[in-house]
């Protein structure tokens, strides 16, 4: 078993990235299986080396820690040869369409394309100044994941063809993601519910790469008082002092059993011998502990 806890390093972490990672980490330990962490540096306009760095140690300040640990941007090469694959199936196409256009309601809460732009040409992937998107199978994807839920969508009607490569010639998180995992061997992927909506897509881009699928758990996500994401944009507290109460109160977020720990090490050693994923809370927006967060 290898599991990945993936996080964009679009700031500090804080409460809601040691949810996420305690949830991965722990999954991963407790079946006796890898755990590796991936820092999401494709955007160059919001990411930071420094909160690389602050994250590895933030992690490790926490009492995790990491079979392997690597730099999505360093895979760009791996990226761009999918691309060529996605290019020659004829399934890449520029996308001329500005967000405006878009209207429709998508099962994750925005708004699918409708496919507008797809029968216009592209000579050439790596001239074009446009966004790219990748041409979706019209069949259904019938999945339901670990934790009981049911994802059967069909995606290029219920969502559209994603956005595989930005405007600025970012690659984007659809396609990296699933040529990230697979590189990586990655059999399982804990992450939030508010994923759910991209999974079916992210299985059709593994079905035209040729690529393996691993098994899905999405997991309830932390939100603040106005129903926001806990995240920094939305005022997220920076790491405690002492991780030992942060750990146990993301413990109980996740309704595991009780336990009593007076260390670190005996937190972590008696969570992995406590873990139950059937105990999860039901997949949905779940209100973060009030010491989360400012009000």
């Amino acid at each position: 078993m290898i599991g990945r806890f993936a996080p964009s390093t679009t700031g500090e972490a804080h409460p809601g990235t040691l949810l996420s990672a305690l949830l991965v980490w722990l999954d991963a330990r407790a079946q006796r299986g890898r755990a590796l962490l991936r820092l999401e540096d494709l955007d160059p306009a919001r990411t930071r080396a420094a909160w690389s760095e602050q994250m590895i140690e933030a992690l490790a300040w926490l009492g995790l820690d990491w079979d392997a640990v690597t730099i999505q941007s360093g895979e760009r090469g791996a990226h761009e040869a999918a691309l060529d694959q996605l290019a020659d199936a004829g399934r890449l196409y520029p996308c001329a369409c500005s967000r405006a256009a878009r209207t429709r309601p998508a099962p994750d809460g925005g708004f699918a394309y409708d496919n507008t732009c797809r029968d216009r040409p592209l000579p050439d992937w790596r001239a074009s100044s446009e966004p790219l998107r990748v041409k979706l199978p019209a069949d259904r994807i019938e999945l339901v994941d670990d934790n009981g839920v049911d994802l059967s969508q069909t995606p290029a009607l219920d969502m559209g063809d994603p956005i595989v490569r930005r405007r600025d010639g970012a690659i984007a998180y659809q396609l990296a993601v699933v040529v990230d995992d697979a590189a990586q061997d990655v059999t399982s992927i804990v992450r939030g519910a508010d994923l759910l909506a991209s999974t079916p897509r992210q299985i059709h881009l593994q079905h035209a790469l040729g690529l393996p699928t691993p098994s899905y758990l999405h997991v309830p996500v932390a939100i603040d008082a106005s129903g926001e994401k806990l995240s920094k944009q939305t005022h997220a507290r920076a790491l405690p002092d002492d991780p030992l109460p942060a750990l146990v109160d993301a413990w109980r977020f996740l309704e595991q059993p009780p336990l009593d720990a007076a260390t670190l090490s005996e937190f972590w050693s008696r969570a992995i011998a406590a873990w139950s994923p059937a105990r999860l809370p039901p997949v949905k927006m779940l209100p973060a502990p009030r010491s989360a967060y400012h009000v």
